[in-house]
């Protein structure tokens, strides 16, 4: 009894320290997204160079996620985890120190790097100190705290830059992650048998694997959930990146208008949350693959019709009503999402998380890219076309994701 309460005091300290660092990720990650006007100003940046900007992190973001991925489980999220946390943290604060555009590029790139190990080194930590049956609750919970540090950004944001400037929101937030990195590696292992009082406890396996990738790629249900996130990631790139310069110059909000771009944010970490539990219940009555494909199709099947309906309004509060619906469709399929790597990846769970995720953000660097030069031949409401399509194939493709399948037997 006294090792089964020592394991799950662990398992929630593990869980609240993954809080903690989906909050920073999120404040990290959305601070430009807030800050963008203000800086396109400052730095005489227009829509197309704004564009590479906000590209720049994606293509890093896509091409690291596998490397980060299979660092972690080669040499545990311990170790990776500290590392990148502190090299994004060092890279958040040197954003507030550019002064033009190519250095700017440059940084974001740098930051980008260190993020993408995030999320895969997070599914291991889950694979590892979670049980099945409670891996959609920790995964939404999880996910739920990234929208509360995306919510929570603008709030912060908006009063620092209105007394101290800009770049003054980049120095703050990037302190926070290193005070997180020094008790991650203080407190934190590999594995629950590693944590005093908890040996002997069944958990997932602990080993340092790599992935076989000629094997793995052959895989029909890896390349299908790798394209149905390169879908979602198209459009998920414009709340991570563009919502507030579309705010700002797309609806017309003033300066304090953008605590608007909270709102996405604040529906998403809602539906993260209901998503999870969901998750778990329906797993639980119907079998893995109904349950994940189930709240998978209902999510993305809801920002569908969202996005539809957010074309045919111009009031701004309807309208970014209905993106913040659409954006908490896309959150609500998230931990199906999540959960389907560990599902299918099994001791490679963070080599198959970093597929995913490279598939999404390179789909995210695209649109970063390609929404700069639509704005300035088309205007700021043409792209919401390309979303519409994209996560409509997002929705389909969850009918050919077999979650009960390991990736490496499948052909």
């Amino acid at each position: 009894m006294a090792l089964r309460e020592a394991a799950i005091h662990n398992r929630n300290r593990v869980l609240g320290l993954l809080l903690l660092l989906s909050v920073i990720m999120y404040l990290d990650r959305v601070c430009i997204s807030v800050a963008g006007p203000a800086m396109q100003e400052a730095l005489g940046i227009g829509p197309e160079g704004w564009g590479w900007v906000t590209g720049a992190f994606t293509l890093a973001y896509a091409a690291f996620e596998v490397p980060s991925g299979a660092m972690g489980d080669r040499w545990g999220p311990r170790k990776v985890l500290t590392r990148i946390v502190l090299w994004w943290s060092a890279f958040t604060s040197l954003t507030g120190a550019v002064s033009s555009l190519n250095v700017l590029v440059a940084t974001r790139f740098l930051f980008g790097i260190g993020e993408a190990g995030a999320a895969p080194n997070m599914g291991i930590v889950i694979a590892r100190w979670f049980p099945l049956e409670m891996r959609s609750r920790a995964w939404g919970l999880s996910l739920m705290a990234l929208q509360v540090g995306g919510a929570v950004a603008p709030l912060l944001v908006v009063p620092v830059q209105a007394r101290w400037g800009w770049r003054a929101s980049f120095f703050v937030f990037g302190a926070v992650g290193v005070l997180w990195s020094a008790l991650w590696y203080w407190w934190f292992r590999d594995s629950p048998q590693e944590k005093d009082g908890v040996a002997g406890v069944t958990f997932a396996a602990q080993e340092h694997v790599s992935l076989p990738w000629g094997e793995a790629m052959r895989s029909s249900n890896l390349r299908s959930l790798m394209l149905m996130a390169g879908s979602v990631g198209w459009s998920m790139s414009f709340f991570q990146s563009w919502l507030g310069t579309y705010l700002a110059k797309g609806l017309g909000f003033s300066a304090t208008g953008l605590l608007w771009a909270s709102l996405p944010f604040l529906v998403g970490a809602f539906a993260n949350v209901v998503g999870g539990f969901v998750g778990d219940i329906v797993v639980r009555q119907r079998g893995l693959t109904f349950g994940r494909r189930a709240v998978g199709i209902a999510g993305y099947g809801l920002s569908t019709l969202s996005l539809i309906a957010a074309t045919q309004f111009e009031d701004k509060i309807t309208v970014i009503t209905l993106l913040s619906f659409a954006y908490g469709g896309i959150t609500l399929g998230q931990p199906a999402l999540m959960n389907v790597c560990l599902d299918i990846g099994g001791k490679f769970s963070g080599a198959v998380t970093g597929a995913m995720n490279m598939a999404a953000y390179t789909g995210a660097f695209v649109s970063s890219v390609a929404y700069g030069y639509m704005v300035n031949r088309y205007g700021y409401q043409f792209p919401f076309l390309p979303m519409i399509g994209f996560m409509l194939v997002g929705t389909l493709l969850w009918f050919r994701v077999r979650p009960e399948e390991d990736v490496i037997a499948v052909r």
